[in-house]
């Protein structure tokens, strides 16, 4: 297949629970040891939930104490964190220290929001979450992202977030290097309850189709399944889309590490006679400031 070579992704932790699966890495210790196995199975790019939130003084030293042992050996390697609030608002003062430390070279942007939570025991959505990003606080990530020189993550958990980011592409704003990632729900979704579009290849033909002649990368990911099982990473990959996986997402009867869905994932490609894009590739195709 001719084609760039596809960049994987691998969201290493999020909020899944040990419970769910014992490999999810949670200290910085665990993060470091997890990324660089990531990166040796084939992932380009890693992102991780540190376990501090609030000070961003503080934050960026816990994301650094598990970075830092990562980039000495894999000082190619794309690293970027999580989301920070502070008093209850959106804080990106974390990626700012990230940023001026010269490590960031990928950061992120979740252009919208939803409603997050579970189910009751009659199956239907419950909890009182909304995941806010007004478009103020969008303006605020964006604005970072080019004032930094870093190519945001832009996770698409519903239509109107790939709208609200098409709005900034046209209007020539978009942060350079940037990336689009689909998040199609199953119906256990994050926390329990779906959200957004389905994981099919209806699902994930309906944000192609909103995409248009947009030319920025994008990948598809499965929210609550398995990317590669389901088929759509097949599909992604056939359509010039790029992967996303991990445990933050994963669900299923099993309990892999991230390594071994990354393996999957290069497993697939070669099937595909694909090429896997290394850090510095997915750098070069993603277009990132920071090189």
């Amino acid at each position: 297949m001719e084609r760039t070579p596809v960049i994987i992704e691998a969201a290493i932790n999020g909020f899944t629970p040990l419970t769910r699966n014992p490999n999810v890495p949670k200290s910085a210790g665990q993060i470091a040891d997890d990324a660089l196995d990531c990166l040796a199975a084939g992932a380009a790019i890693v992102h991780a939930h540190g376990a501090v939130f609030g000070d961003p003084e503080a934050v960026a030293a816990e994301y650094l104490a598990g970075w830092e042992p990562v980039l000495a050996q894999r000082p190619d390697a794309l690293l970027y964190p999580t989301a920070n609030v502070v008093d209850g608002a959106l804080d990106v003062r974390h990626l700012e220290l990230l940023a001026a430390t010269g490590l960031l070279r990928v950061s992120l942007c979740d252009p919208g929001s939803l409603n997050l939570g579970g189910v009751d025991d009659t199956g239907v959505p419950a909890g009182s979450f909304v995941y806010t990003n007004s478009f103020d606080a969008i303006a605020v990530q964006m604005e970072q992202a080019t004032r930094d020189r870093v190519g945001p993550s832009l996770a698409i958990y519903e239509p109107g977030f790939l709208r609200c980011a098409l709005a900034w592409w046209r209007a020539g704003r978009l942060p350079a290097g940037s990336m689009f990632k689909f998040y199609l729900s199953t119906e256990k979704g994050y926390m329990g309850a779906p959200f957004g579009l389905p994981p099919t290849r209806g699902g994930l033909d309906a944000y192609l189709d909103m995409l248009g002649d947009c030319p920025v990368p994008w990948a598809v990911s499965v929210v609550g399944g398995d990317v590669v099982a389901s088929g759509l990473a097949q599909y992604a990959v056939e359509r010039g889309g790029h992967i996303h996986l991990g445990l933050e997402f994963f669900d299923g009867d099993r309990t892999p590490t991230n390594a071994t869905l990354v393996r999957e994932a290069v497993e697939l490609c070669d099937r595909l006679g694909v090429a896997v894009a290394s850090p510095d590739e997915a750098a070069v195709i993603l277009d990132l400031p920071r090189r």
